[in-house]
């Protein structure tokens, strides 16, 4: 089958959604679907307002139609909520193209925190983008009822995986080269240094050892002047972020809002136990094992975390595997009602399948 992905998330950005799509794409080529994506890269751009690192595209509507025509795809997957999502649902209802969405991240949210703007007015747009697609993947239970509440419908479950070959336990000597002379035990934090990852919780924690951050965002500056006793690593290549996963003694997850949290998945694939609050994302990441620890009170959290045995960890992670993920999605998808015949064969190369040189 070929699949089309339509998303504003894409790299050079980074977090978990551009993860997450790109590690889908990968086991969907594995599985012997074609997958063309179109992102970002791929049209004008500029700076999101307030959210430094992210461009987004500018007036895309006639150039996306033009690829999605040529695509000719046999379904169409909206991901994100931005500027190209938008562009493709309508096009998509104008042709009256089924289409899929996800529900990735908690946007209402971010706009309430940094903006000020309510919640309601926030979830009747993301209501309004979600209401004509076919199935709004979403990631976690908590997620899928909190959505319904707010009248959202045809929502799917679907879940993420992690790849635990990259992310694996190392050798301690190794993995605590990656860190240099640090005081253990080692705290971690890993995302976006944003508004809604509420990590101040994570910079203001009253535990012994170090603090790590590896990341960026609209919030760095300040918080990196206001806390200079944190070691700030910036954004790392996937397999040197590996080896500092494997270093550290506990992973800290202080947000509150997070869909699912693939950043927890990372850590306990190497062995990293962590801490969070009972919300959402850890609820279903966790779960019922012993692979970290949930608490209101943050710290009491850490400390639980911190007895958690590396192999209770990495046991848990090895459960989230990308070949249930992307089966699941699969199923999720609705298929365009054309014979594959009535598609033109010409149009392979106008806007590039996914392989590894968008990687």
């Amino acid at each position: 089958m070929k699949i089309l992905i339509v998303t504003d998330a894409w790299q050079p950005q980074v977090n978990g959604v551009v993860t997450t799509l790109v590690e889908l794409a990968r086991q969907l080529q594995a599985m012997g679907h074609e997958v063309v994506v179109i992102q970002p890269g791929q049209f004008r751009t500029r700076p999101c307002p307030g959210y430094a690192g992210i461009d987004i595209a500018v007036f895309p509507g006639r150039r996306l139609r033009t690829l999605i025509d040529a695509a000719a795809p046999d379904a169409i997957h909206i991901a994100t909520e931005g500027p190209l999502g938008w562009a493709a649902r309508r096009h998509c209802m104008r042709r009256q193209l089924p289409f899929t969405t996800a529900f990735h991240t908690k946007f209402p949210e971010i706009l309430h925190a940094a903006l000020g703007i309510p919640l309601s007015w926030g979830y009747a747009l993301f209501r309004r983008f979600h209401r004509p697609s076919r199935g709004v993947m979403v990631p976690t239970q908590g997620v899928l009822e909190m959505l319904q509440a707010r009248g959202f419908q045809r929502l799917k479950a679907w879940t993420h995986g992690v790849d635990t070959r990259l992310f694996a336990v190392a050798d301690p000597a190794i993995a605590c080269h990656a860190l240099g002379p640090l005081a253990h035990p080692v705290s971690l934090f890993v995302g976006r240094i944003s508004f809604e990852k509420n990590i101040e919780a994570f910079l203001q924690l009253d535990v012994p050892g170090s603090k790590v951050v590896c990341g960026v965002g609209p919030l760095e500056s300040a918080l990196r002047h206001r806390y200079p006793n944190v070691h700030w690593l910036g954004v790392l290549p996937r397999h040197e972020l590996a080896q500092v996963y494997a270093a550290a003694d506990v992973f800290v997850f202080p947000s509150r809002n997070e869909t699912f949290g693939l950043v927890m998945l990372e850590a306990m694939a190497c062995g990293v136990p962590v801490a969070a609050y009972p919300v959402d994302g850890p609820l279903q990441v966790l779960g019922d094992s012993s692979a970290g620890a949930m608490h209101e009170d943050l710290r009491e959290a850490w400390r639980s975390a911190l007895k958690v045995k590396r192999f209770e960890a990495r046991e848990r992670a090895l459960q989230f595997g990308w070949g249930r993920a992307a089966e699941l999605f699969v199923a999720h998808l609705s298929v365009l009602p054309r014979p594959k015949s009535a598609r033109p064969a010409c149009h392979a190369n106008v806007m590039g399948s996914f392989n590894n040189r968008h990687i």
